[in-house]
């Protein structure tokens, strides 16, 4: 087996201690950064299995994870929003969305999507070496490389589209950021350009965190109070958003 698919395997297992770890914190409610770093490490499964898909073992994986961090996004925008009114003293706002979050908690522990995710991680290294023996994984390096150059030529193109989509961009960013950290030996990014995607989408996360909210307060009339402020800094965090992204695009060009 070749020593990439050892090391993607590697990889995968690590990532299951984390989701481990992640979902015990949950159970126990100890900290308020477990969802947070459950999706992160979501993410980055789904950012190794990305340049495989098509292969049944990756899709299958990929399936069971994108159903986990669909399923966790409304809750993971529920526990921002509770700091954030925190952090202004709305105390009592605060409190009736965080008894939701905890109740959200429970229902992502029961979920069939989180027990089927853990139940495909255990066997996948098994079904990845099946794949490899069927001959469904021929010249993984080549194959990687090409679906990765895919995605930053797509980045690039939607930088350079002046009415970009701020929302696509910032999936195309998270893309191209956690396909080069899966695959540092197969994508030459300098630290520069990485410190320009993490700027980048942290400030079109900034921008979304208040979009969200904005549309939260069309439904949930107590937060008025802070519909100005937030009307306010998304268009702050459009600007600021901007332009890190024309410094993006001039790292890459």
């Amino acid at each position: 087996m070749p020593a990439m698919l050892d090391d993607l395997i590697a990889q995968v297992l690590t990532l299951e201690i984390k989701l481990l770890s992640c979902r015990a914190r949950l159970e126990a409610d100890t900290d308020g950064e477990a969802l947070h770093d459950l999706r992160i490490n979501i993410r980055r499964l789904r950012s190794l299995l990305r340049p495989l898909r098509d292969l049944p073992a990756a899709d299958v994986l990929d399936d069971a994870a994108h159903e986990v961090g669909a399923l966790s996004t409304p809750l993971r925008d529920l526990e921002v929003l509770v700091v954030e009114l925190e952090s202004h003293g709305l105390v009592q706002l605060a409190e009736l969305r965080r008894q939701r979050v905890r109740a959200g908690y429970t229902a992502l522990l029961a979920a069939p999507a989180l027990a089927q995710l853990f139940r495909v991680l255990d066997a996948w290294p098994q079904l990845l070496r099946i794949s490899h023996r069927e001959g469904l994984l021929e010249k993984p390096r080549k194959s990687i490389r090409k679906r990765l150059a895919k995605d930053w030529k797509r980045l690039e193109q939607a930088l350079a589209d002046p009415a970009h989509d701020r929302h696509r961009l910032r999936l195309l960013i998270k893309r191209a950021r956690y396909g080069s950290e899966a695959y540092p030996h197969l994508v030459d990014v300098t630290d520069k350009t990485q410190r320009l995607l993490k700027g980048a989408q942290t400030a079109l996360g900034k921008w979304h965190d208040r979009l969200q909210w904005l549309a939260m307060a069309e439904q949930e009339p107590d937060l008025a109070p802070r519909v100005k402020a937030w009307s306010v800094a998304m268009h702050g965090a459009e600007v600021r958003s901007d332009r890190v992204l024309d410094k993006l695009q001039a790292s890459l060009g």
